[in-house]
């Protein structure tokens, strides 16, 4: 008999054509139980126990990892009662990832947030209530959760934001009449309700600064021949009277800062405003016309953080995505506890004075120091590498949307959706905090903890930073190597992509960004001292090219005009900028090193216009 070769390169392609390719799967539905296997006819109801069993299956070396670990999470609303924490020990590698994914045609959503139901027609006389709401309002009890009432600052009725009782419409608030340091208070013209308005418990002040906004919690009112004087609790009464800048424009310029009074019955005046009467432990709200609150979807939130990825430089998370998530309905309470006043892009201030004798190390005229803190996210990040965000959403968010915060590396955020946000809607990079004083150059110990490689890319970002309207679309502090490529960014109070931070002109650690194809129009709606491109400090190897930024807004409340296409803002240096179409050569600069700009401007080829953005449409 003759014998015929094996083959054996043939007989292993073979083989492995005939072995399907091993990757686990875990399935989840909020109609699914925790006591259940996971599997797809029986899921698991929550995405802490699909976590667990992926995170078992990885410490167990089981085979059916070997091409990943899948996660599939059926439609509906997944409400969590805590942060998901992913740590190191749910980490994949690139050929067996951890993903997080929505199944096929559903659209799963993470919420931080609690339905508010039992909603009935307000009975009685509440005191304080405008007559023109009277037999309008309708109550609810406020929710307790664990053991103690409910605190929020936003509601959301059938998924449109809702507005806090205010004293006037954004682009109606009126101007401070004085702002006196010593005093710590401010005096104001005197709303025409009546007086009962200013002894009410919880009445807040947003004030305008120029590129931020304050947000002081009164704690006297004093009326006098049509005005009020008010002051108000530490720690921020401290911070808002001593802090240099961005300071209230009062008497100057083109006039005062414009405020607004919030948190009060009195101010319960139109249809969509809601109030909570925390001692009564009531909440009101006026519906629009046709809103029937008996069945009305009304959301609080009462999570500030949906997930964190909590690794370290050193042993990080790693090669963990999210797929068609949403994630939906957080809150941001540190006003309500501490009032808030930032010092720019979100960052409030924990400390800042002027100094009586200017300098710092590597700034001799410097006249000022500060020392900062971090708004939370709905998403966090740290110490991480190869995280990936794909086609997910971030909406009806009241703080920092996504936020890749320290130690991530090659992390990527592509095809996602940014809506309804009260903060930055993407946050990344140092912005040293606590016992950093914000103008020294931040070193880190090693090059591990910086931020660096990241993509963002084909995202659409739209009205964004709309509590906080100082914060941006997307920011990044101390990092390197970012790639933000073909994402739209509108709607913005302040600065569209802002990049850079510490006012430095010696070389840090910021380096080799490419900003480049992106659409930014409608920017500094409210603010000024804004660009469409935000950049501060020095950024060696960072290009600026092919971007279309266009329709700078009509800012009621700026003393002057200082908003920008590109904005150079102070040492900026260093950069590379070109081909970017713009209606007109409008640049800021504010002490710049030196930089490149080559064929920017209306003159620019029509198809990088055309080019720039994201080319999609919206998720639904």
């Amino acid at each position: 008999m003759q014998k015929i070769p094996i083959r054996w390169p043939v007989l292993v392609l073979a083989w492995l054509l005939a072995v399907p390719l091993m990757a686990a799967e875990i399935w989840v539905s909020p109609n699914g139980s925790d006591r259940n296997p996971g599997t797809k006819e029986a899921p698991f109801q929550t995405l802490h126990a699909a976590l667990r069993q992926a995170r078992e299956l990885r410490r167990l070396h089981d085979p059916s990892i070997e091409r990943g670990v899948f996660i599939n999470l059926q439609g509906g609303i997944y409400s969590l009662g805590e942060t998901l924490l992913v740590r190191p020990e749910d980490s994949g590698t690139a050929e067996s990832p951890t993903v997080v994914r929505a199944a096929a045609g559903e659209n799963p959503v993470l919420s931080g947030g609690i339905f508010v139901k039992n909603w009935a027609p307000a009975k009685g006389n509440i005191p304080g209530l405008p007559a023109a709401a009277r037999g309008k309002v309708w109550e609810t009890s406020l929710p307790h959760v664990g053991n103690r009432p409910a605190e929020f600052r936003q509601l959301w009725v059938n998924n449109e934001k809702a507005v806090r009782a205010r004293s006037a419409e954004p682009d109606k608030m009126d101007r401070m009449v004085s702002f006196d340091i010593d005093g710590r208070r401010i005096r104001i013209p005197a709303p025409e309700a009546p007086a009962s308005w200013a002894a009410a418990p919880q009445l807040e002040m947003m004030g305008t600064q120029r590129w931020a906004v304050a947000f002081l919690r009164v704690k006297t009112v004093e009326t006098l021949h049509g005005q009020a004087w008010l002051t108000f609790h530490e720690p921020e009464s401290r911070i808002e009277f001593e802090h240099p800048w961005p300071q209230p424009v009062i008497d100057g310029e083109q006039g005062s800062s414009a405020f607004v009074l919030t948190n009060a019955i009195e101010f319960l005046d139109t249809p969509g405003e809601w109030y909570v009467d925390l001692k009564a432990e009531k909440i009101y709200y006026w519906p629009h016309a046709g809103e029937e609150m008996r069945t009305a979807a009304v959301i609080a939130p009462v999570l500030e953080t949906l997930v964190g990825i909590a690794g370290t430089a050193a042993r990080p998370v790693s090669h963990v995505h999210f797929e068609g998530i949403g994630f939906e309905h957080t809150g941001w309470t540190r006003p309500s506890q501490q009032g808030h006043v930032p010092l720019q892009t979100g960052m409030y201030i924990l400390d800042a004075y002027k100094l009586a004798v200017p300098g710092l190390p590597g700034k001799p005229g410097l006249e000022n120091q500060a020392w900062i803190g971090r708004p939370e996210a709905a998403v966090r990040v740290d110490g991480a590498e190869y995280i990936n965000f794909e086609k997910c959403t971030f909406r009806h968010l009241a703080s920092t949307g996504l936020d890749l915060k320290r130690a991530v590396k090659h992390a990527s955020v592509t095809g996602c959706d940014f809506t309804d946000i009260g903060g930055t809607a993407l946050l990344a990079g140092a912005f040293p905090d606590r016992g950093y004083e914000t103008h020294v150059a931040w070193t880190p110990e090693f090059d591990g903890e910086i931020c660096s490689g990241a993509i963002i890319r084909d995202n659409i970002v739209k009205d964004v930073a709309n509590e906080d309207w100082g914060c941006v679309g997307v920011g990044v502090g101390y990092a390197r190597d970012f790639t933000i490529d073909r994402n739209e960014v509108a709607e913005v109070p302040y600065s569209g992509i802002s990049v850079g931070w510490g006012w430095l002109a010696a070389v840090n650690v910021s380096a080799g960004h490419r900003i480049t194809a992106n659409y930014i129009h409608d920017f500094a709606r409210q603010l000024y001292d804004a660009g469409g491109i935000y950049i501060l400090s020095a950024m060696p190897g960072t290009v600026i090219e092919r971007n279309r930024i266009e329709s700078i807004g009509a800012a009621p409340y700026a003393t002057n005009d200082r908003a920008f296409y590109i904005y150079f803002d102070e040492a900026s240096a260093y950069l590379d900028v070109h081909d970017n179409w713009m209606p007109e050569e409008r640049y800021g600069w504010n002490q710049p090193g030196m930089n490149r700009l080559e064929n920017n401007g209306p003159g620019v080829d029509p198809a990088i216009r055309a080019a720039a953005g994201a080319k999609r449409q919206p998720s639904d």
